[in-house]
């Protein structure tokens, strides 16, 4: 059974930080690319950033470049993604999502993607 847990939101000030995790099995890293996304209200779902370890391939959204870092220890079947300068606009449930397309300039999710069930991250202003 294929799962995907995250963790680590929760509400912080404008200009912090905040690291999330998402923690899988079913699968291993090594195999499938894993991203981030998350949903805003009134917003489409949005692409953050993925991994790709068997094809060496990270990705980075311009709304997160330079800002999140995607990082993952596949010993442990978990991927992070370190936030830092948060603002306002970053409120939104962040969900990780495996298996996906990851190239250098581009990503989306797949027919056979599998979800979490998200984790609420909320910056004060």
């Amino acid at each position: 059974e294929v799962q995907l847990v995250e963790s680590g939101g929760g509400l912080v000030q404008a200009g912090g930080s905040l690291r999330i995790s998402c923690v899988v099995s079913g699968f291993t890293l090594d195999e499938y690319a894993i991203g981030w996304f998350r949903l805003a209200p009134g917003k489409e779902r949005e692409v953050l950033s993925c991994i790709s370890t068997r094809y060496g391939t990270i990705y980075y959204a311009d709304s997160v470049k330079g800002r999140f870092t995607i990082s993952s220890d596949n010993a442990k079947n978990t991927v992070y993604l370190q936030m830092n300068s948060l603002n306002p606009d970053d409120t939104a449930v962040y969900y990780c999502g495996a298996p996906i397309f990851c190239a250098r300039h581009g990503s989306h999710s797949a027919r056979n993607t599998d979800w979490g069930r998200g984790t609420q991250v909320t910056v004060a202003s």
